[in-house]
């Protein structure tokens, strides 16, 4: 089963915890053990879990990417947005949670997280279910 999620984003470079809908997806298919891929297909956007109680770590995080790859770098990409594809590939575009029970099997503090790097725009990520 492939669900779809979409997600408006309201700045350049932002990060929104998109848990709760893969959850309900999750929940929604019946499937008690199992996987769980989440994958945005853009090439400016990622997916990563981390830990999702203390909201600074989502700030060091991104002050990290920053100071890696800045967004002025004299980029060979000429459409002008070369850092964000940069850091989409750092962070990767998919993840795999497994599930147990009919529930994703993150840590105590995990969340799943879409990030964008060359924002406001509408993403779209798909979410598979699968049993196994």
């Amino acid at each position: 089963m492939i669900e779809r999620i979409k997600v408006k984003t309201a700045k350049h470079t932002t990060v929104i915890n998109i848990t709760q809908r893969v959850r309900e997806i999750v929940e929604a298919s019946s499937i008690e053990n199992g996987l769980c891929v989440v994958y945005v297909p853009h090439t400016t956007a990622a997916v990563f879990v981390n830990e999702g109680a203390d909201p600074d770590v989502v700030k060091d995080i991104l002050n990290t990417l920053e100071r890696l790859v800045p967004w002025e770098n004299n980029y060979a990409h000429t459409e002008g947005n070369a850092a964000a594809h940069i850091k989409s590939s750092i962070i990767g575009n998919s993840r795999i949670i497994p599930i147990l029970e009919n529930k994703l099997m993150l840590g105590r503090w995990e969340a799943i997280f879409l990030a964008e790097f060359d924002g406001p725009r509408e993403r779209e990520l798909l979410v598979s279910v699968l049993r196994i």
